[in-house]
């Protein structure tokens, strides 16, 4: 199993992962052989609002990046990122308008129609 050295942990969690996207995370590493990997949360230039959400499986850790558990899920961000997502909620839905995993940003001024970008 992957050890994940421990960085600067963040102590009042303030991005939570729901059971629901906690099972799909879960499950997806399983499928990709990727257990011990950690959630990377990042935020970047683009997308149809000015920034879009950029969530991705990784086992690297960068000195200054900020960790916690949520849901038995190990979240990663650099604090850029932090900045813009503390607060959020990160859930999975699966509907008839497709599937997939959805943030739940506080922070967010306006978001676009299928909720991957979003303006501060």
């Amino acid at each position: 199993m992957l050890q994940i050295e421990e960085k600067k942990s963040v102590e009042n969690k303030d991005l939570q992962v729901t059971q629901r996207a906690a099972r799909q995370i879960t499950s997806l590493m399983e499928r990709d052989e990727r257990e011990g990997c950690f959630l990377r949360i990042r935020v970047l230039g683009g997308g149809c609002s000015g920034m879009q959400y950029n969530l991705s499986f990784e086992n690297d850790q960068r000195d200054d990046d900020l960790s916690w558990d949520s849901q038995g899920v190990r979240v990663i961000t650099d604090p850029a990122s932090f900045e813009y997502v503390a607060g959020s909620t990160v859930d999975f839905e699966d509907g008839l308008n497709g599937s997939g995993f959805k943030i739940g940003n506080p922070n967010a001024a306006t978001t676009c129609g299928c909720g991957d970008s979003f303006g501060i």
